[in-house]
Parts: structure tokens; sequence; C-alpha cells
């Protein structure tokens, strides 16, 4: 607590310092390219004036980024890492140092309501995106599971909002293929639909020397349709659905040496793949007075999908895994809250959810001439009740107080079955059924000071947690599950404009106290992972980002993020104290600078250019508990040229334009150490007709 009182007076010094500089901003008004200003439900607010570090991407600087999908969002949010490695299976997000390599995610995601509950759904094809937000710190009072280290809301586009069609194609290096088309139109004038679907294609990037072809080629296509519906001026119905399939090749890993920092080539010799089937259904109905805003929210997620592995990622026929996966995710979420503009606000909220989940694993042991087969049957159910109290005017105008709880119930099952082939014997080798239940109340209190009408100060303390689990890999009986990971999360912010609001800042200090963590672990004999509970560990660190509208049509931006995150208490093995090493896959600096230009041109052929150009850098970051191999502080180039006349805009595009060589992911196995190459320089064009 003391640490958090010395953060609150530090960012309260420095706001007030700051305060007493400023000029007059309450006559003036400008747009910024990031600047969203639609509320969400569970938000009093626009993120602006809430008191939570929080970044926003509108569509429009989503699409001069040329982002495609969740992963490059890495680095340009402070103190977000999403590394881009071996497939859209892998998908961990890391927020302040909090993530989880393997099994249910530790930062939430959700894409029109509709919760991800599992990584491998996180990495799908960006289209029709409306705005992105991702709200950095613990999240569970309002959002619950998997948001111990905060959350990414993604929208896509409202038919009653947008209208019209689009025709886009794209054409780049290393194969590069896209096509995408999407209406938008009204059956009445309250009754609104979206039709939207893209294909995408890579020919890879990482030649298999074994094979002589690329190790990870890439087909994938998605469809959406959305149907929105102002039934009367107090209700409105939403619904949604889309289907996402992907079929790729995968995990170009190669060895490593730890002495160089360097990665070899790829060179096994069995092909590796990875399919996916991902289907998304989502029902919402909002009915609004001028009193209250209820809403009901029911979600069905479906995932199928198939990976294929050579284990052993050698020229030699040792081992090979295929693992397959099937979800069923149903989902229930009920919100009232009060829409008054009194000094009092509450919301009310229930969640429900059935996870279904089954997974078969086979492993073939090519030299032994043997094989195993696991079966996982393994259900998930639960509910929440949470609460949110905001008392405006408290004590002065300008203070503020906020006050919520949730309280999580969840039981987890597991029916397992293990089977061993050898020469044509089939035997049961294992078998057991268990069921583990977790309860657990998670509280948070923010004060906030707001001044000058868009200046304010703000201090907060929540309570992270993250549900326990069985392992879906284990080859001793005490690890076939493993327990809860809590933390207690400290913050101090502020959130101040000047120059007649042209520039907008945000600043943040952070400290986490982070119990009983949930660590990646390779199984014994080292063919495998595991998850295994392991002490204390601490993360502390700094946020900052600034906004600045320069002149008319001329945008900069800039974010940074510093996170030190450190064992305090990790006892590996009777002969490893890993105290005091840095948690791994946690880059120590996030850094991003770009700027949009937009200017008009007086020509028969021509009506605007729009220039974008953007650095990233990453680092340093440890690849694991031992901190032997790391990647040093790198930085990524992008850059993209639009040219528009009328309802058509050409594009030239690059990304990573310096050739920047690092590491994108490192791992080991058998004795071996391997990684994964980041990508290397791509470029390409884009064609788009808007009608």
């Amino acid at each position: 607590m003391n640490k958090f009182i010395f953060l609150t007076i530090c960012i309260l010094s420095f706001g007030l310092q700051l305060h007493a500089e400023e000029v007059d901003t309450l006559n003036s008004r400008s747009i910024f390219l990031d600047e969203v200003v639609v509320q969400s439900f569970k938000q009093n607010k626009s993120y602006r004036m809430e008191p939570i570090s929080a970044s926003a991407f509108s569509s429009t600087g989503i699409v001069n980024r040329n982002i495609t999908g969740i992963k490059e969002f890495s680095a340009l949010v402070p103190n977000l890492f999403i590394p881009d490695y071996g497939s859209k299976l892998t998908s961990p997000v890391y927020i302040r140092g909090i993530g989880s390599k393997i099994n249910a995610p530790s930062v939430g995601l959700y894409v029109d309501g509709i919760p991800y509950f599992e990584k491998s759904a996180f990495d799908f094809d960006f289209s029709e995106i409306d705005r992105i937000e991702v709200l950095r710190g613990p999240q569970g009072t309002l959002y619950g599971r998997n948001t111990m280290g905060g959350i990414i809301n993604v929208f896509t586009k409202s038919p009653l909002e947008w209208q019209g069609s689009s025709l886009s194609l794209m054409a780049g290096n290393y194969g590069q293929r896209q096509a995408s088309a999407s209406h938008y139109g009204k059956l009445t004038h309250n009754l609104g639909y979206a039709i939207s679907g893209n294909y995408n294609h890579t020919d890879g990037y990482f030649n298999n020397l074994a094979t002589g072809e690329n190790a990870d080629t890439q087909d994938s296509g998605s469809g959406r349709i959305r149907l929105e519906w102002q039934l009367q001026p107090k209700l409105k119905i939403q619904l949604m659905t889309s289907l996402d399939h992907s079929d790729q090749g995968g995990y170009p890993y190669a060895l490593y040496n730890k002495e160089t920092n360097s990665v070899g080539q790829v060179n096994y010799n069995d092909f590796s793949s990875y399919r996916r089937t991902l289907s998304n259904t989502g029902a919402t109905v909002d009915y609004k007075t001028d009193r209250f805003w209820l809403s009901s929210q029911t979600a069905f997620q479906y995932l199928k999908d198939r990976q294929g592995v050579d284990q052993d990622f050698s020229t030699k026929n040792q081992y090979y895994v295929i693992q397959k996966q099937e979800q069923n995710m149903l989902s229930e979420e009920l919100n009232i809250k009060a829409v008054t503009q009194t000094n009092y606000k509450w919301l009310f909220g229930a969640f429900g959810f059935y996870q279904g989940m089954e997974n078969d694993v086979d492993m073939d042991y090519k030299l032994q001439r043997m094989s195993t087969h696991k079966v996982y049957d393994s259900p998930t159910y639960g509910f929440a009740l949470y609460h949110q109290s905001t008392i405006d005017k408290l004590f002065t105008d300008a203070l503020s107080l906020t006050l919520g709880i949730r309280y999580d119930w969840e039981q987890a099952h597991t029916d397992y079955k293990a089977y061993r082939s050898i020469n044509d014997t089939t035997g049961i080798t294992d078998s057991f059924k268990s069921k583990l239940t977790f309860r657990q109340l998670t509280p948070k209190a923010t004060l906030q000071y707001t001044f000058s009408g868009s200046q304010l100060l703000y201090t907060s303390v929540s309570k992270g947690y993250k549900s326990g689990g069985f392992n879906t890999s284990f080859e001793r009986d005490e690890d076939r599950s493993f327990e809860p990971e809590y933390s207690w999360n400290y913050e101090a912010g502020t959130k101040l404009s000047f120059w007649q609001n042209r520039i907008k800042t945000e600043l943040s200090l952070f400290y986490i106290d982070w119990r009983n963590q949930q660590i990646y672990q390779p199984l014994p004999s080292g063919k495998g992972s595991m998850l295994k509970n392991a002490g204390r560990s601490e993360s502390k660190g700094i946020e900052f980002a600034l906004q600045a509208n320069v002149c008319n049509g001329f945008m900069f931006n800039v974010a940074y993020g510093y996170t030190d995150a450190t064992f305090k208490e990790y006892q590996r093995s009777a002969t490893l104290d890993y105290a005091g090493k840095k948690l791994p896959l946690v880059p120590s600096q996030t850094f991003s600078v770009g700027t949009d230009y937009l200017f008009r041109v007086k020509s028969p052929l021509l009506d605007r250019i729009q220039m974008n150009i953007s650095y990233s850098g990453t680092g340093k970051l440890y690849w694991s508990e031992s901190n032997e191999a790391f990647q040093k502080y790198y930085g990524i180039w992008n850059g993209k040229v639009s040219f528009m006349k009328g309802a058509f805009t050409a594009s030239i595009w690059g990304k990573n334009l310096t050739g920047t060589e690092y590491t994108a992911f490192y791992f080991e196995s058998g004795g071996n150490s391997f990684a994964q190459k980041g990508k290397p320089v791509t470029f390409g064009g884009n064609l788009t007709l808007n009608f």
C-alpha cells in the first residue's frame, strides 16, 4: 500500500504542475484520428473521461496503418505485446507483463460483445472493423474471467450508421493476395443489414530446406452477416453471425544458437500444419429509457481445429503429433444501468456460460514404432454477479468515487483416457475423472478528480483473478491440474489536453503484486508443456501516450510503455531458484511513433493523398525463466501512401521497411533450443472502390 501512496503522490504532483501551465481549451474543438467517442455499455462516459488506461483505434486509423490482424497491435499500445509466431493456434497476449502462453488467456477479447474464451480464436482476419479498444489493467469486476491483464474490445460496422458497398484487392511479395467485399443497406428506415466477406493467401516467408518448400503457406477466408433493427426509439435488436476458416502451414522453427543469439534455417522433414473453422453468432437486445438502460447479450461460439507438428523439428523420423480440439461455448449476459444525470450512477450485471471442450492428442514415436492416443473431455461452466456504483461531486464538484465488486463461481470437469499402441496392440494406460470448483470475489475502487472540463487525475486499486484448471499434457499425477492465480493492482494516472485541445496526453504508473502465478513449463521428458503455479512475482512500470493535431490534416502520435516484471519467489526445483529473474515474454519497453498526413490535390486525376509512416520498438525481452536466451530491443518501420479520386483509392504499403532481423519466438524441446525469425520486408498495393 505504501507503494500505491507513493505512485499517487508522484502522479498528482506531475498533473498539477502541467495544469498550472495549460491554456484555456473550453472554446475550441479538434478531431483526432484515433479519438473514439462512442460510449460502451459498461462505461459511463467515453474512455477519454474515464479513470482507466485505455487506447482506442478508429476504422480510419486501422486502415491508415494497414492493420490486418490483432497481432499487429503489438507495441502500438503501451505495454502490449503479442508475439507473432507458429500459427493461429498460438496467440498469447501480454499487457503489463500479465499473460498466458498456453491454456486460457489472461487478456480478454470481445468481438461485438461475444467473448472469445480461447487464444486459438484470437487471430482472425480484420474486415469491416469500426473501432478497437484496449483496456489495460484488470477488468474482472465488469468483464470477469480471462481479463486479469486487460481486455480488447473489437466492434464491426453498424448497418444503421454505414451505407454503401466496397470492393478491395491486394497483392504483394511472398505471394500475398487478398480480396474483400461488403455491402451495407436498409430494408426500411430502421432495419439495416450488412454482408461482407474476404479471402487471404500467402506463399509463406520461410523455406524448409528438407522439403524445398515454404513452411508457412496460408489460405484463409471469412464471411459476416449483421442485422440491426431499431424497432422503436427505446428498443434495438442486433443479430450477427460470422464464419472463419483458415488452412496454413506453420511452425517455421529452426535451431537457435544461444551464444550468438542467432536462428538457423528451417529444416525438418514432416509437413506441419494448422486448420481451423471458427463460427460466432450473437444477439443483442437494448432497451433504453430516460432512467435506465437494459441490455442482453447472447452468444454462441464453435471452434474446430487440427494441428500437425513434426515434434523433433529435424530431418530425423522421431516424433509427430496431431492435436485436435472442438469447442462449443454458450454465454448469456444481462446488464442494467442508470442513465440519469444525477450524482449517483449504478450498474448491475449477471453472466453465465458453458464451454464444452474435447481434445484428442496422437503422438507417433516413429523410432520406437509406438504411438499414444489421449482423449480429454473438459466441460466448464459458471456464473457471475457484479455491481458498480459511481458517486459524483463527492465533497467537491470535481471528485468522483467508483466502487465495484464481482462474485464468480466456476466448475471445471475432465474425463481423461490414455491409450498406447505397440505392434498393432492397443491398451489403456491411464484414465481418470475429476472436477475443480472455484469461487472468488474481485473488488475495485477508483478515485477521480476532474478539472477544466476535460482534464482528470485518478487512482485505483483492484484485484485480478484467473481460475485454475486441468493440464492437457502431464506425466505425473501432481501435474494434472493447477491452482488459481491472483494479483493486487495499484494504479495512478492523469489525462490532460493542451493547445486548445490539439494535444491530448495520458500518463499512468502501476504496480502489480502477482501471487501463485501460472507458469508455462516443459514436461519432465521435454516432450510437451504444462502449467505450474510458481510463487510470487511483481510488475511495475509507466505508460505514456500523446496525440497531436499539429495542423489541418497532420496528425502525430506517440505511445511508450516500460515494464519491470520480476520473479520474487520461484523455486523451480531443488537446485534452481529463479527469484530475481525477469518474467519471460515480457518486453521491458514498447515504443511507437507515427504520423498521418492528408492533403488535398487540385487535379482532375486526384483529390487527396494520405500518407502514414510509423515506427514500433520492442525489447529487451527474455524467452525463458532462466533468462539465458533473450531478444534485445529492435524496431520496425512501416509505411503507407494512398491516392484517392472520388470513390476510388489506390495504395502502396510496406512493413519492416528496413529489414530488421529479430527473433519472434523461442522454446526448448528435447534438449535443443529452437526459435522462429521475424517476418522480412513485405510490401504490396491495394485497390479499393467505395460506392
